[in-house]
């Protein structure tokens, strides 16, 4: 048995979630707390969501998705983003190994191409090297907003009416979840924000429809 689900009692485990999503909130204002710029929150940030994937394969959780970049923070100072872009190929490049070696496997949902092109190349390599694990799927939801993909359903939905694949009386809640980047990913049962903001930043919308929620003060980065 792991160290993570060691002191846990049968029961515990059995009431863990089968999927936690997570906003990692607070990289910024942990670094304007402590003099540093904004990159080192990100920095630390990714050091907490390494610390996050581990216990969550070590407690049996099936499904992790993090909220790593939203499509609204494209709007971001382009030097922030073109740091958060360099930063991203690097974890893949460092952390894919120790993935694998976990059983993780990796799963993106979001408006991939909007990504530069070097990103989009290490996240194809990264989901094809973890393609075969059958532990805990890690999401990353990368240029991600649930209204776009909420758009993007029912623009796929309305041109399977338009063709006549599909009649209108036939769309059920059902039909919608299957037309979402999530069709193949269950709903999360828990949804964490951390640095205390009551909102959920346009994140799963649908998804999250029964998951418990909890918001804690404590920013990402010491999370």
């Amino acid at each position: 048995m792991s160290s993570a689900t060691s002191h846990l009692s049968a029961e515990a485990r059995a009431s863990l979630p089968q999927h936690v999503a997570v906003i990692m909130d607070g990289n910024g204002r942990w670094a304007k707390q402590r003099g540093l710029p904004r990159i080192e929150g990100h920095r630390q940030g990714a050091e907490s969501a390494r610390v996050i994937i581990r216990t969550a394969g070590e407690l049996g959780i099936k499904y992790l998705t993090l909220y790593a970049f939203s499509a609204e923070n494209w709007n971001r100072p382009k030097d922030e983003v073109d740091a958060l872009m360099k930063y991203l190929i690097h974890y893949l490049k460092t952390e894919t190994p120790e993935l694998n070696k976990s059983n993780v496997r990796l799963e993106v949902i979001g408006q991939i191409y909007r990504l530069p092109e070097n990103v989009q190349e290490h996240l194809r390599k990264s989901i094809a090297t973890l393609s075969k694990n059958n532990g805990l799927t890690l999401v990353m939801a990368l240029s991600y907003g649930s209204r776009i993909e909420i758009v993007d359903a029912v623009r796929r939905i309305s041109e399977e009416v338009k063709r006549g694949k599909l009649d209108p009386a036939d769309i059920t809640e059902q039909v919608i979840s299957d037309h979402l980047w999530t069709r193949n990913i269950p709903d999360p049962d828990l949804l964490i924000r951390t640095s205390g903001e009551m909102r959920v930043s346009n994140f799963l919308l649908w998804q999250i429809s029964y998951a418990e929620l909890v918001i804690t003060p404590t920013l990402w980065p010491d999370f």
